[in-house]
């Protein structure tokens, strides 16, 4: 297939571009505005590849998109673009409300019509996969089941209310006018790549810095935990095999407390940085903080990936404590990525400027 993957210097974005281009016949056109967390350092190794390609554009833009479907003709969408930090959508509502609503409702507009113009036969293989979060289900009891596919949505924060929304969206399209579209909803992510705003990221940094660890409240929210590629891997089963109109939930079976997650990412850091950390430093768990909870704060996330395991035959292949020691390890060995990032050069370089 020709793919046009929406986000793809994103993390999860990015992660999916390197499997498909190393693991799979597939040819990807990588749409992406580079906003602050898009980091096209994260391609490096396809960059030159004959079946990749990448177009700095923004899926909030019409005539845009509608050129890009033009010119490319692809067969299928993988739209992963999105706004996607909690905090920031506190701070910031209303650029989620326009890049994950009215920037989805851009692209499945501009799909539609691009879908419509096809030959039957082509139009019947054409896929509009939208990427979704579990957080979209809200808060769990502790002794909840975990969400499955038909679990009500109850989103807390504007991120979480912002991509239930786009999932609505990708329904509404599907039912109003039979656009053939797949949805997945996944728990939370981690892996090489990521933006160091993110827990874990930031953690391992702040960790190897020698900086004190900031943990919400009192550290016992629970989240599900996936390593990116197993993530990548789904996607592309369910691009390829999934039914349309269905959705699909993607878990790792990971669920751990944030404190849990902190503290065994300092016990790998005393353990595989033993060498970078200074002499007679203490125990990482001793940078460990507990900081003001942030407002509306859900207490658990879990969720159920039983149908995809059961109907594509996707397993993950990381455990939670094989792909933190991956993720460790990557952070160590690839300290030119992230200190462009915290040293604001990955951006300035894009920008033409200098410091």
């Amino acid at each position: 297939m020709k793919i046009l993957l929406t986000g793809g210097a994103g993390f999860i974005g990015s992660a999916v571009i390197r499997h498909l281009i190393r693991d799979s016949a597939h040819e990807v056109i990588n749409v992406d505005a580079l906003t602050y967390a898009g980091n096209p350092e994260s391609l490096s190794t396809v960059a030159g590849h004959g079946r990749y390609r990448f177009e700095q554009q923004d899926i909030r833009q019409p005539q845009a998109m509608k050129a890009l479907f033009d010119r490319y003709q692809p067969d299928a969408v993988m739209h992963l673009a999105a706004e996607s930090h909690v905090d920031r959508s506190i701070d910031g509502p209303l650029a989620f409300i326009d890049t994950n609503i009215t920037g989805t409702g851009v692209l499945l507009e501009a799909a539609r019509d691009y879908w419509q113009s096809l030959p039957a036969a082509r139009a019947a293989q054409f896929r509009f996969q939208h990427i979704s979060t579990d957080e979209v289900y809200g808060d769990l009891g502790a002794d909840s089941a975990p969400a499955d596919e038909q679990f009500p949505y109850r989103p807390s924060s504007p991120y979480a209310a912002s991509k239930a929304a786009s999932d609505h969206l990708v329904r509404a399209w599907h039912r109003t006018w039979g656009f053939p579209v797949l949805i997945t909803n996944c728990s939370n992510n981690y892996g090489p790549c990521q933006f160091p705003e993110k827990l874990i990221p930031h953690m391992i940094l702040n960790a190897l810095q020698d900086k004190p660890l900031p943990v919400y409240g009192d550290g016992q929210q629970v989240r599900d935990w996936l390593f990116v590629e197993d993530h990548a891997r789904a996607l592309v089963q369910v691009l390829e095999r999934g039914k349309v109109g269905e959705t699909y939930n993607i878990g790792g079976r990971s669920e751990r407390r944030n404190l849990q997650v902190v503290e065994t990412l300092c016990d790998l850091v005393d353990e595989l940085a033993a060498d970078r950390l200074p002499a007679g430093a203490p125990p990482r768990r001793s940078l460990i903080s507990f900081v003001r909870d942030r407002p509306g704060h859900d207490v658990r996330y879990a969720i159920d990936s039983s149908r995809i395991e059961r109907e594509l035959g996707w397993q993950p292949q990381q455990s939670f404590e094989t792909g933190l020691r991956l993720t460790v390890r990557w952070y160590l060995d690839n300290p030119l990525w992230w200190q462009r990032i915290l040293s604001g050069e990955y951006r300035l370089e894009r920008l033409g400027q200098t410091e």
